[in-house]
């Protein structure tokens, strides 16, 4: 039977080298949960987090049909720790479950050139700003369809301002562009980038993107990046990171 692990810490194991930020956010406590087949003994392990959840040990059948109560999405990306997984995933969601391709980034604390960074930070077109996400911004970007992502992990803005770090464009008062937190965990965070579709392809990502590394390592925060795509990768490259590996997720519709 899954249940909610009481100690996420028992399920260490079952995700060992596993480096991704949202498994570590739902073991340390600090977001997400974790589900496992057994309180005491886990076999089989779920870690749940905003539009992911990712599967560890031995394949289960019951977790991966499980669905929290809390969660409401209709929408989730399921992440195999092996084949095994994959065909439990599949199996269970048959036409719904579409196998997609993401880019995994290097976690290199190093590599980052702050200078280019802040020179990067500044260079927006003329009516332009950059700004650090406040109360405003949160609330404008919570309420919007395209920008919610840059937020929507963080209950409120109280949670957003003590655990979460974002940088936003404005363009005659409205958020144009931003990279934010994703997901927090101890010692980081996961950028969510995102720019609203009339003003791609002006830099606008490239510019809040440096902003938002540079604060981070400012505060001894670690940025990590996941690219869904190549265009992200490509971004990602320009920032200063190094591609690491491709790896295989399902999104599932009618989750």
């Amino acid at each position: 039977m899954v249940q909610k692990a009481t100690d996420a810490k028992k399920a260490d194991g079952l995700f060992q080298g596993w480096e991704e930020t949202l498994i570590w956010s739902c073991l340390q406590g600090v977001m997400g949960e974790i589900y496992v087949d057994d309180a005491v003994f886990a076999r089989s392990a779920m870690a749940i987090l905003g539009d992911f959840a990712f599967f560890a040990g031995k394949p289960d059948r019951e977790l991966v049909m499980f669905k929290p109560e809390w969660c409401r999405q209709e929408f989730i990306i399921m992440v195999p720790q092996n084949a095994g997984w994959a065909e439990e995933i599949v199996c269970c969601y048959g036409e719904n479950a579409r196998k997609v391709s993401r880019y995994a980034i290097k976690k290199e604390p190093d590599v980052f050139d702050r200078d280019k960074l802040w020179l990067a930070a500044g260079l927006l077109p003329n009516g332009y700003e950059c700004r650090l996400i406040d109360e405003d911004i949160y609330n404008a970007c919570k309420a919007s369809d395209w920008a919610g992502d840059l937020v929507s992990q963080y209950k409120d803005y109280e949670t957003y301002r003590r655990l979460g770090l974002g940088a936003a464009i404005l363009k005659d008062g409205e958020v144009v562009s931003g990279a934010s937190s994703y997901s927090s965990y101890a010692g980081g965070i996961e950028i969510e980038i995102d720019t609203k579709e009339p003003y791609r392809r002006r830099g606008l990502a490239y510019a809040c993107g440096a902003r938002l590394i540079s604060e981070c390592l400012d505060r001894n925060l670690y940025p990590s990046w996941d690219a869904q795509n190549l265009w992200s990768v490509a971004l990602a490259e320009k920032l200063g990171y190094h591609y690491s590996h491709t790896y295989e997720a399902y999104e599932i519709w009618g989750y």
